[in-house]
């Protein structure tokens, strides 16, 4: 009862005492149609009841897919998990092992749009851009209720970049390049890098081979239409 009612109060909007985040309720990281919606749904009453950090990787295993609200917008099981996770604020250190572990994908996809949601900038950052390496598929349910292919390394890419993931709004994220003229963040060295240079080097050689020396073209044309009995081509 008493999980209940800690719950209840973090959604009252009548005065919450607790943590902030961003000086807000984290609850209110979601707007309050999706809040509502989730309060609402079977899977919130049923498999959302009085879990802690270590039974929520429990329901996190069990999805198989990611996304917003679907149908007459029904919640997935991602939204409501990631209210229950604004709900719980586990610590840095649980959030990031979440991120972390490498077996379970969509535990993974759930802690990187916690980290988003609740991280400041700079850290937003430097925890997710690792994950640009991780090319494991995702399955992202859409609103017409199907299905799309995703993978690990686009979903972070859009957390970096979009205002809007999963039907939530994200708090406005100031640009890398802008952070890197603070000097608050390194220049990221992309690890294709020496692969592309690499490409680079290559594609001058074919170049150089396409476009060979014109003088010697043109007397190579000469000597061989000669040696047909055609018109010779004189050269300067």
């Amino acid at each position: 009862m008493a999980h209940q009612a800690d719950a209840k109060r973090m959604l009252d909007e009548r005065g919450y005492a607790g943590k902030t985040i961003h000086n807000l309720n984290p609850a209110y990281l979601l707007e309050k149609p999706v809040r509502d919606r989730i309060t609402e749904s079977f899977y919130w009453k049923e498999q959302c009841f009085a879990i802690n950090e270590a039974s929520l990787c429990d329901r996190a295993v069990e999805m198989t897919s990611l996304g917003g609200t679907y149908g007459q917008q029904k919640p997935t099981s991602f939204l409501c998990l990631t209210l229950k996770l604004l709900q719980l604020l586990p610590d840095r250190e649980v959030v990031l092992e979440y991120l972390h572990q490498k077996d379970f994908k969509y535990l993974t996809a759930l802690a990187a749009f916690y980290v988003r949601l609740t991280f400041e900038p700079v850290d937003v950052y430097t925890t997710l851009e690792p994950l640009l390496g991780d090319y494991r598929k995702l399955r992202r349910r859409v609103k017409d209720g199907g299905y799309v292919l995703s993978y690990v390394d686009g979903f972070v890419d859009d957390l970096l970049t979009k205002e809007r993931v999963c039907g939530t709004s994200l708090r406005k994220l100031p640009t890398r390049t802008v952070l890197e003229d603070l000097e608050q963040l390194e220049v990221r060295i992309s690890p294709l890098g020496d692969e592309i240079e690499e490409l680079d080097g290559e594609e001058d050689e074919v170049e150089e081979i396409r476009n060979p020396d014109q003088e010697d073209s043109v007397e190579e044309v000469e000597v061989r239409m000669n040696g047909n009995g055609a018109h010779s081509i004189e050269s300067d």
